[in-house]
């Protein structure tokens, strides 16, 4: 597959994950104080983060948004075909970050989310990963009114059962999101900074 191809499939199926609408055959069993959306404040400015499908977040101090914990479930197997509908897949840490803003954001391109890929990623943004580097592999943008923020959330994924990331079944092996997930940090998660322009 041609690289313009693959990145662009891996585009598509990130912004279905950021906004599919289907509901989970199972009920979801959320833990108490998480959220698939949440609103913060940073420089002064109201964000959102959410909602992404099988995400939920909490802060890990009800008056500090700074640090928050996650979980991702498999809803609708959205993730794997190897594990049912709502089983746990992640378990992991979010640590608020704000990118250097002498590089611009990406443009919009009419999709809700904007990914860079491991190579395009810029050097300066990579450098704010939280220690331990190698395990905080992927960015989330914050939103507001108008679109993304550069503030975001650097995100380490603790896997709690072993599962072929696969996005159900809709990647192979040359796409750059599939692989084999062991449990404990997922080092393998593929290198993505997203923009999010929000619901």
């Amino acid at each position: 597959m041609n690289l313009p191809i693959k990145y662009g499939l891996v585009a598509w199926l990130v912004l279905l994950a950021a906004c599919s609408g289907e509901q989970s055959q199972v009920p979801a069993k959320i833990p108490r104080g998480y959220y698939a959306t949440l609103r913060i404040v940073a420089d002064g400015r109201q964000l959102h983060i959410g909602p992404f499908v099988g995400y939920y977040f909490k802060p890990a101090n009800p008056s500090d948004f700074s640090r928050m914990d996650f979980i991702c479930l498999n809803e609708r197997q959205f993730y794997t075909n190897d594990l049912p509908d709502g089983a746990k897949l992640y378990e992991g840490e979010a640590i608020q970050t704000t990118l250097p803003r002498e590089i611009p954001l990406p443009e919009a391109e009419g999709d809700r989310m904007r990914p860079i890929f491991d190579k395009g990623i810029p050097a300066a943004w990579w450098a704010t990963r939280p220690t331990p580097q190698e395990e905080f592999i992927h960015f989330h943008s914050c939103y507001d009114a108008v679109g993304p923020v550069h503030t975001g959330y650097w995100l380490r994924h603790r896997a709690v059962a072993a599962f072929t990331y696969d996005m159900g079944g809709r990647v192979g092996p040359e796409s750059i999101l599939y692989h084999r997930v062991n449990i404990g940090t997922d080092r393998e998660f593929a290198r993505i900074v997203e923009f999010d322009w929000g619901p």
